[in-house]
């Protein structure tokens, strides 16, 4: 499904709150999906501060959840700066994922998200969970259910229109997911065979919002202003959940709120607001995961947040021979310092740029 955009007035979106019962409500349905390797504490907690109605960790393993290994306890730990905060569990045996689900909830989840969606074949293939269960409906509903009653706190899902083109069953996987309690549903617009190549297919998650009564929300490349608009439109969600669009810019969803409700475009922060936004990530990377780990994980955050700028190979080409947090930073604070003495005014990434880099 292509991507060409209405060329009429952008319309108004009331964006209303999703009550999820158990005293959770996203206020704004916009929200940051759950990315392996880039949605860790520090960043979900820039984003809720920058915006997001909604955060939720990266995917957690329900056998690493139990064993609390030092990693997994560091993953499932919550933001703490209000609003709503998730945890996601990915799993193929229904007790352990209860188990799992009544931990994370001890440690401050506000609600659990089960994902039926992952690609990876590491963990659709090998460990028959993520998006793998999207081809076995019965052990889904039994993960779903054993889940929902453990417990304590609202259970969403996150999966993709199918296993592939010839299975595209998330409309019934939905009912299941409403039957077994579930309160809210989040579709990727891509079969699992697709992985991330091709267009997310907004039009077919209507398919599912038919389908049940429970709110739904639509996923998948949604990196402008208008995308946020025209997957809206043609699939009729409640609201939506964007990934790879917050690459380096942990305010697009706050510009993305403004847009649907007023039809009204952001400009891009200053770089000198920007720049105080890299700098404080940065630093809590370094404070959550100490050195050299924390510089070695930031890299590609730093990357994102200066692409497009002028000379902004040359400064990632040094950064990522730099060793030391200290060198990082002087080096941060001289490319950004030079280009806001120069006067330059940042402007949005292009869409086909975004999409090829996280291709």
């Amino acid at each position: 499904m292509g991507k060409c955009h209405s060329d009429t007035t952008v319309s108004h979106f009331e964006l209303s709150p999703i009550d999820l019962g158990g005293g959770v409500r996203i206020d704004t349905p916009v929200i940051l999906a759950p990315m392996s390797g880039v949605t860790d504490l520090p960043f979900r907690r820039l984003a809720k501060q920058l915006g997001a109605g909604m955060v939720v960790s990266e995917m957690i393993a329900s056998w690493a959840m139990i064993r609390e290994n030092q990693k997994t306890l560091t993953m499932a730990e919550m933001d703490s700066v209000g609003g709503v905060s998730a945890l996601q569990l990915a799993g193929c045996e229904p007790t352990a994922m209860a188990e799992a689900a009544q931990l994370a909830v001890d440690r401050g989840a506000d609600l659990i998200d089960i994902n039926f969606g992952c690609p990876v074949k590491k963990v659709a293939v090998g460990q028959q969970a993520g998006s793998a269960l999207m081809r076995d409906e019965p052990a889904a509903a039994a993960i779903l259910t054993a889940t929902v009653n453990a417990a304590r706190v609202p259970v969403t899902l996150k999966m993709r229109m199918g296993w592939d083109h010839t299975s595209l069953n998330a409309p019934r996987l939905a009912q299941i997911a409403q039957e077994s309690g579930v309160r809210m549903v989040t579709i990727h617009g891509r079969t699992r065979q697709q992985f991330y190549n091709g267009s997310a297919d907004w039009d077919f998650i209507r398919q599912v919002k038919d389908a049940v009564d429970i709110p739904v929300i639509a996923n998948g490349d949604i990196v402008t202003e208008e995308d946020a608009a025209e997957a809206l439109r043609r699939s009729g969600a409640d609201g939506l959940m964007i990934g790879r669009g917050c690459y380096g810019r942990p305010w697009f969803i706050a510009q993305v709120v403004h847009f649907l409700r007023t039809g009204q475009r952001v400009p891009e922060p200053s770089l000198a607001w920007q720049k105080d936004v890299l700098t404080t990530h940065y630093t809590a990377m370094l404070e959550q995961f100490g050195e050299p780990a924390g510089v070695r994980l930031a890299r590609k955050h730093v990357s994102w947040y200066s692409r497009g700028l002028p000379g902004s190979a040359e400064f990632r080409a040094a950064m990522n021979n730099l060793p030391d947090a200290a060198s990082v930073l002087g080096l941060i604070h001289s490319f950004y310092d030079r280009l806001i003495a120069r006067g330059v005014v940042p402007t949005p990434v292009g869409r086909g740029a975004m999409l090829a880099e996280a291709a």
